[in-house]
């Protein structure tokens, strides 16, 4: 994760995160008024923006994501759970780009073959799932929102907006940033990819993570699974501390999976 670090030493870098920030903000914004979560969400066509972006600038677009959702978040009131925003936002742009490398290489991402279409939507999949995770553990954290009904909202708002748009805006994109040579992988000196055994590990815990994670916030955050470090009763209808807790191993395993892809 070296790269996301690295590149604000690079100005090209610099100025493709305000570029992806600005856009991703200028999206969200207008959507505001139509809110599924007053205050917490809403609807979000912008979503396509920061896996485009991810494909194209990678770790700009990851933090392009994170900025332009606490852009947009001033216009819909900030608080306490905006700091979640941004760490699931950032996620959201930084899975993308991270696992399509780890798993098809220098390819562009631009699917054609049915092995490319089905390794685009998981890495789709994947984001969205990081995203919902990270924020839906957050806000229910704080008590505000269970996880039950944020973090499913949040997984359903990216993947359908970004399955849908993503392909058919990236597929028109993706060509004239190549031929401008503005790619990442064009601004910023590659890295060698890590070995197989490393990245099949990390992809196992990127999966496992997000999987087990979205499973157990939903089960927690609705009082089905108790953990047996907590009392049976609850402080709260959103079973906050049992949601923090819990969810925080499939936190840290995401975090190390990511690590090493």
């Amino acid at each position: 994760m070296r790269d996301v670090i690295d590149m604000w030493r690079n100005t090209r870098m610099v100025v493709l995160t305000a570029m992806s920030a600005s856009l991703y903000a200028a999206i969200l914004i207008p959507f505001k008024v139509l809110p599924i979560i007053p205050g917490v969400t809403e609807f979000r066509p912008a979503n396509a923006v920061p896996v485009i972006c991810s494909f194209l600038f990678g770790p700009a677009g990851a933090w392009g994501a994170a900025i332009g959702n606490i852009i947009g978040d001033f216009f819909g009131g900030l608080g306490p759970g905006d700091l979640f925003g941004f760490f699931g936002n950032f996620l959201y742009g930084f899975v993308p780009y991270r696992v399509w490398t780890a798993l098809m290489g220098d390819r562009d991402p631009v699917p054609r073959s049915p092995v490319q279409w089905i390794v685009f939507v998981v890495v789709i999949a994947l984001a969205s799932g990081a995203c919902a995770l990270t924020i839906g553990w957050g806000i229910n954290l704080l008590g505000f929102v269970p996880f039950s009904v944020l973090g499913n909202i949040i997984f359903l708002n990216d993947f359908l907006v970004a399955a849908v748009l993503t392909p058919i805006l990236l597929g028109v994109i993706y060509p004239r940033v190549k031929s401008a040579k503005l790619r990442y992988t064009d601004v910023l000196a590659v890295r060698q990819r890590r070995r197989r055994v490393t990245r099949v590990l990390g992809l196992l815990l990127v999966v496992g993570a997000i999987t087990g994670g979205m499973i157990l916030g939903n089960l927690l955050s609705t009082g089905r699974l108790v953990p047996p470090f907590l009392p049976v009763a609850q402080e709260s209808s959103t079973h906050a501390a049992a949601v923090g807790l819990g969810l925080a191993p499939a936190m840290a395993l995401l975090l190390l999976g990511l690590f090493l892809l």
